[in-house]
């Protein structure tokens, strides 16, 4: 029933949604194997075992790094090159470590056409790519990777431009969707789990680095900087002499000669003495032990006193004290600054209004784990946001939801069964079950207590049971009556054997007799839990 509220909660803003976004360029959503379909790499060095995997507690599937410590590359061509130029174009897909993450990368790589010089069952890492785009997690790195290769027109090199300060990997172990949108205005936004983590600009020289326009002006790599160049603004003063009465050999502490012995010192009295009470061991060799010296205590002669043993005067400060002479700093006269080489047009800048994408012709995944359990799922290209929002609000985020729950009733179990505020409200019925004048129902209530404890769903009915147990008592106490109250039972499955015994019936005398023997012999709280 709880399942299929949720379905029904998310059903009506995927429908909307849909109205309003296009057809994918592309989605793999491996529903189906990818063998035949996509192509592993058969290089030596990649020999990771991809498996088509259901995701941990779900129907659905993925495509899943199965092995540790291994090199993995997979790829896959697009029907057509997608162009990235003066349009919107939006990158998106879902990760999930399953075994947590340590040291690893999950991102994909977005490839250039095979023109460029590469085979799809030799994909490795040199295979020419436009982007790199995903979490990336080992030791100091923890960033969603964001890379554009551009082609510098002048010099027909491509450049890695990385973007700053790059979102950080969630550390959970639940499904996350990673999005790119490149928006034809030259700007990128980064969103983690559908929430904008980061907007830049492409040729923003804050945003990338190194910037994809480079510097008009360089320094002169022939420039060098002149030997009598002077760069120290102080130099000691060379006219300058040390004082006749500056003493280097001057110590830093002196004694005190006005110093005084405290009245009352015990010269003659040791700090410390032999224990009185100390005995040579028995068993105490000399030949072998050495001679046995009694252990030390502090002298209680000296408890009283100021001080015992040899009095010294203290040290203090010597006033006559300068240390080693320096001659004193002076302005420089031949200071030049600090040298720069000249600056000089750059051969290499250009001017840009946007950047020269390659175009997309094929995915790859292409990377070096150390973590097994790593699923890949709804790879998307799309020409519009609602596309990716919808395929967010429709794949992943019911799995998120889930995996959330999940995650919760876990954390709850590993506390012993109880969140923060069931604790609490079994720390008040607790508390309830001693007051005092409740005492011939105490075990009772605990059962009932207990019983809860073992049941965290039930709390509200546990609570509501023991306040009637509590305000039946009150009721009894204000207005008399001989019947005690009975304690309602939290909802339970009964057993053959209870089953049997409320066919039989209980007399009342039957009742009273038992809880007297209770009362007269009280019994310990079976499984209080833990505070």
């Amino acid at each position: 029933m709880r399942n299929s509220s949720r379905f029904f909660l998310f059903l009506i803003p995927c429908l909307l949604f849909q109205l309003c976004a296009s057809d994918p360029i592309f989605h793999e959503s491996f529903d189906e194997s990818f063998k035949g379909r996509w192509i592993v790499s058969e290089k030596e060095d990649y020999n990771g075992v991809w498996k088509h995997s259901k995701s941990e507690g779900h129907e659905d599937y993925g495509l899943l790094v199965s092995e540790k410590a291994r090199k993995y590359a997979i790829v896959k061509d697009l029907d057509e090159p997608v162009d990235l130029k003066d349009k919107t174009i939006v990158l998106q897909f879902e990760t999930r470590f399953q075994n947590g993450m340590e040291c690893g990368g999950a991102y994909l790589k977005y490839l250039r056409p095979q023109e460029a010089g590469w085979k799809p069952n030799e994909f490795d890492n040199e295979s020419p790519y436009t982007i790199m785009f995903g979490p990336d997690k080992c030791g100091s790195t923890n960033k969603v990777h964001f890379i554009l290769k551009h082609k510098n027109p002048k010099t027909g090199e491509f450049v890695e431009h990385h973007l700053k300060f790059p979102p950080s990997v969630p550390s959970d172990k639940l499904t996350h969707v990673y999005t790119a949108i490149l928006k034809p205005d030259n700007e990128l936004r980064i969103l983690v789990d559908g929430e904008e983590k980061k907007k830049t600009n492409f040729l923003s020289a804050d945003d990338f680095e190194p910037p994809l326009i480079p510097p008009k002006t360089i320094s002169d790599p022939d420039d060098k900087k002149p030997e009598d160049w002077d760069e120290r603004a102080k130099i000691p003063d060379l006219e300058a002499v040390k004082p006749d009465d500056w003493d280097e050999d001057a110590p830093i502490e002196i004694e005190d000669e006005e110093a005084e012995k405290p009245e009352g010192w015990l010269d003659v009295e040791p700090e410390e003495i032999d224990d009185p009470e100390a005995k040579k061991p028995e068993d105490w060799d000399d030949d072998e032990d050495g001679e046995w010296e009694a252990p030390k205590i502090d002298n209680p002669k000296c408890e009283s006193a100021p001080g015992c043993g040899e009095w010294k005067r203290p040290m203090k400060r010597n006033p006559a004290y300068k240390g080693k002479w320096h001659a004193p700093l002076i302005d420089n006269p031949n200071y030049k600054g600090i040298w720069k080489p000249r600056q000089i047009p750059n051969p290499e800048y250009f001017e840009l209004d946007k950047p020269d994408f390659e175009p997309i012709a094929a995915l790859g995944i292409e990377i070096w784990t150390m973590q097994d359990g790593v699923l890949f799922d709804n790879i998307l290209i799309a020409g519009d946001e609602k596309t990716a929002e919808s395929v967010r609000v429709t794949a992943w985020k019911p799995k998120f939801e889930l995996e959330k729950e999940t995650q919760q009733e876990e954390e709850v179990a590993a506390s012993g069964g109880l969140s923060g505020v069931h604790k609490k409200v079994f720390d008040v019925l607790y508390r309830i079950a001693d007051i005092p004048f409740l005492a011939a129902y105490k075990f009772k209530i605990i059962d009932v207590i207990e019983k809860g404890e073992g049941q965290p769903n039930l709390t509200i009915g546990i609570l509501g049971s023991v306040v009637v147990v509590l305000v039946t008592v009150i009721f009894r106490v204000i207005f008399g009556g001989k019947k005690r109250a009975p304690v309602p039972v939290p909802p339970k499955e009964k057993k053959s054997s209870e089953a049997e015994g409320d066919n039989q019936g209980t007399s009342g005398d039957k009742e009273d007799e038992n809880e007297k023997e209770d009362a007269a012999a009280p019994r310990p709280r079976r499984s209080r839990r833990e505070t």
